[in-house]
């Protein structure tokens, strides 16, 4: 987590009651790992507020942060000036849009939950200045209500806990908003599938992807009843531990996303894309690929390879893959 938001936390959560915070996460984390969208607003006052920013902004602002990386790979014109951050709670994605984009001048994150926005503009104050200015806005996102114009519109941690039916409801009225839409889910199969119905929608819209996916044809991992995520590894904090009950330093959050532009579309799409963490055994490495013919397979690269072999070993999950007859830059 980035120095700044971690102290932005610790200021807003100075003196509050640590117990109270603790069994609230808990409840929080029973509700999101039901798998089940919730029937009611789970951030319904201060404290369940105040406890998911404490254990969601790091995981939701580091998965946000890397996914803008990505995107900015493929394609490095982007340079919103305004953001709306659609079902955006406490704004981490907006703090990870501020921190990415210096020329960020306009931010407004909207939500259901007036208790969200109210710790969001707390932690807000100490943040970048897009995100010390920003509009917090209190909308309800049913029944087709519209979304403020911006260049950008981040939809991140939302959609897995609505119905279908409202999940297309929104990712219309943000794609009516902007010209550009991050879509970001929890890597599990249900935020995975919110993600491809999204990507779905987006492009038979007209609309181009810019990332993860090499190609705009159909998901072959969706269609082998397999899922995209990658893992963004971050630190936490002790309150973080405290919170969560846990014993390690880290965690690593599990991330499925999308992210597609109105036009045009990127000029140089990757290759192929790695999907898993690379395999690595004496002079080989496997790779596991989504692929620009929109296939998804394994390549084995070997030390007799040379520069793509010393790229192997480089790669991560969910970086670009170059296709086979161009050898990485040393």
């Amino acid at each position: 987590m980035p120095a700044p938001l971690n102290r932005a936390l610790e200021a807003v959560l100075d003196g509050a009651d640590a117990e109270a915070l603790r069994r609230a996460t808990t409840r929080l984390i029973d509700v999101y790992r039901s798998g089940r969208p919730p029937a009611e607003q789970v951030l319904a006052d201060r404290v369940a507020a105040t406890a998911y920013a404490a254990y969601r902004m790091p995981a939701t602002h580091a998965a946000v942060a890397r996914v803008l990386r990505y995107a900015l790979e493929v394609a490095p014109d982007l340079a919103p000036r305004s953001l709306v951050d659609v079902g955006g709670g406490t704004g981490a994605a907006a703090w990870a849009v501020a921190e990415a984009f210096e020329g960020l001048a306009s931010v407004e994150v909207v939500d259901g939950s007036a208790d969200a926005l109210a710790v969001g503009q707390a932690v807000g104050r100490h943040g970048p200045p897009a995100v010390i200015g920003a509009r917090w806005t209190r909308r309800d996102l049913g029944d087709g209500a519209a979304v403020p114009a911006a260049d950008l519109a981040t939809v991140a941690y939302l959609l897995g806990e609505l119905d279908a039916g409202l999940q297309e409801r929104v990712v219309d009225a943000a794609a009516a908003a902007a010209d550009v839409v991050a879509v970001v889910e929890p890597g599990t199969p249900r935020g995975f599938a919110a993600v491809v119905a999204a990507r779905d929608r987006l492009l038979a819209a007209g609309w181009h992807v810019v990332a993860p996916c090499p190609h705009e044809l159909a998901c072959p991992l969706a269609a082998a009843g397999d899922w995209c995520h990658l893992a963004v590894r971050l630190d936490r904090t002790a309150l973080h531990r405290r919170l969560k009950g846990a014993a390690l330093g880290h965690e690593d959050e599990k991330v499925s996303y999308v992210v597609a532009r109105r036009g045009p579309a990127p000029a140089d799409l990757p290759a192929g894309r790695v999907l898993r963490h690379p395999q690595t055994r004496k002079g080989l490495v496997r790779l596991e690929l989504c692929r620009a013919d929109g296939s998804a397979s394994a390549e084995v690269v070997s030390r007799r390879q040379g520069p793509r072999y010393r790229a192997a070993r480089h790669a991560g999950w969910g970086d670009q893959w170059p296709d086979g007859g161009t050898d990485p830059a040393d």
